[in-house]
């Protein structure tokens, strides 16, 4: 049975901090430069996974929305996306032979835009990453797309391809916060690209939201959250819009007395869990719901749930490939990335082929905290003898000091704490990663840096 977050204000004035999201541990703020196509070779030979997660990064939109934080290029000149997939086959080719004896049981296409890409281009995309990889007979295949700019007969040639699960960035139905972020889009298309995608056997149809966004109210938000819940998606994002116009430009175009206000941000959530729980959705965490019937929340019930650089996961077992500008891998105890600026990404293939520009290798320590706050992060607990048997380690000795930091939370009755385990209580659901960050060693040298959202 689902554990509901149970909402208090007092604990939210307290413990709403900017935070880490623990998409890795360390986190990306830790890489450090030097990483070379010989420490991928390194971190391949040292991993004894034959299983691989496949991302691909298409950092092209055709248009600007004010909100967004990725690594993007905004340009309506289509031939951009040929010279880059000249480059990331050139790219592919060279981590292929890397990754020859891998298997790839997941695909997932990011951005940017994915669907900024053609038909053709989108066919010799599939055609490059078939050509030079073994793909499992049984692969999850999905990609996110922006419902603005599909063409008709996309969502078909994508099944045709092998995509099985679409994602769908709707972030508001509101025509007036639509237009205030620069991303005006017809709810009557996006209801019709859902039932169409369901009609071409997508075995998940997924969706992402935004609160906090200009113009928003805690009233309008919840009518497009009902109209989304309407459209029954299989997995639901929900996240909060962290407003940081010194470090992303385009967030400098946001008015900010259209914002809304911190309390009528907390509104807009904590209407959401309600309403999401209500309609049956499961709470995997943060900010991240599910059917009952999807795999992952079964994954979660079964204490199988993982989360890497895609967000939660059913395939945490699986080593990760990144390829395209700025994408991340995770190969064994290893976490490296390519370069995020597309002059740089073309000129490392050039002169590399496998392009990657830093990373970091794991410590013991780093391996014993990742896995500490993965299942934390992941199932709201943590059994003290599954780490003590997996590291060798005496826990209470090990974190003294992270349980004695804990005392704040086991006081608010936001966890239970004793010899034995963790156990977070429905109370302090919202603020994993608050718990999460007790056990990050890295945290007080990358707090000056104020580069994380709040948790809330």
């Amino acid at each position: 049975m689902q554990n509901f977050v149970e909402w208090d204000n007092s604990l939210i004035k307290k413990y709403n901090v900017s935070g880490p999201r623990y998409t890795s541990y360390p986190t990306a703020l830790s890489f450090e430069p030097g990483f070379s196509v010989d420490s991928v070779t390194q971190a391949i030979a040292k991993s004894d996974n034959t299983r691989l997660s496949l991302y691909i990064h298409v950092p092209f939109c055709h248009q600007l929305c004010y909100y967004c934080g990725c690594n993007k290029i905004i340009t309506r000149h289509q031939h951009k996306a040929d010279v880059y997939l000249d480059f990331l086959e050139q790219e592919a080719k060279a981590q292929a032979t890397l990754y020859k004896d891998y298997k790839i049981e997941q695909l997932h296409l990011g951005g940017g835009t994915p669907t900024f890409l053609t038909k053709e281009q989108m066919s010799r995309l599939m055609a490059i990453v078939k050509t030079y990889f073994n793909f499992s007979d049984k692969v999850q295949a999905g990609i996110e797309i922006d419902p603005r700019s599909l063409p008709e007969d996309m969502l078909s040639h994508l099944r045709s391809l092998g995509f099985n699960r679409v994602s769908f960035g709707i972030q508001d139905f509101n025509d007036d916060v639509q237009k205030a972020v620069n991303r005006e889009q017809c709810a009557d298309n996006v209801a019709n690209l859902v039932t169409e995608a369901r009609t071409l056997g997508f075995s998940s149809v997924n969706a992402d939201m935004i609160y906090g966004l200009p113009l928003q109210t805690p009233e309008s938000f919840q009518e497009s959250m009902a109209r989304l819940i309407a459209l029954s998606p299989d997995r639901v994002s929900v996240f909060n819009y962290a407003h940081l116009p010194d470090r992303f430009a385009a967030q400098r175009k946001i008015k900010d007395e259209q914002l809304p206000s911190p309390e009528h941000k907390l509104t807009m959530f904590k209407n959401t869990l309600a309403q999401m729980v209500n309609a049956g959705y499961v709470n995997i965490g943060m900010d991240h719901f599910a059917k009952s019937t999807d795999s992952l929340a079964i994954a979660q019930q079964q204490g199988k749930l993982h989360r890497n650089f895609q967000g939660y996961t059913t395939h945490g077992e699986c080593d990760l490939l990144g390829l395209g500008a700025s994408s991340i891998s995770q190969v064994g105890d290893s976490i490296f990335q390519n370069p995020k600026d597309l002059k740089d990404y073309y000129q490392t293939v050039e002169t590399a082929g496998v392009p990657v520009v830093k990373g970091l290798t794991l410590t013991t320590d780093d391996k014993i905290r990742a896995f500490v706050i993965k299942e934390i992060i992941c199932h709201f607990k943590l059994n003290f003898a599954d780490v003590e048997r997996k590291f060798s380690i005496n826990f209470a000795d090990y974190f003294a000091e992270e349980l004695s930091g804990l005392s704040c939370f086991a006081e608010d009755v936001m966890i239970s704490l004793n010899d034995e385990q963790l156990v977070v209580e429905n109370k302090g659901r919202l603020f994993i990663r608050n718990i999460c960050m007790t056990f990050d060693a890295y945290l007080k040298q990358q707090a000056k840096l104020t580069r994380f959202s709040r948790v809330i």
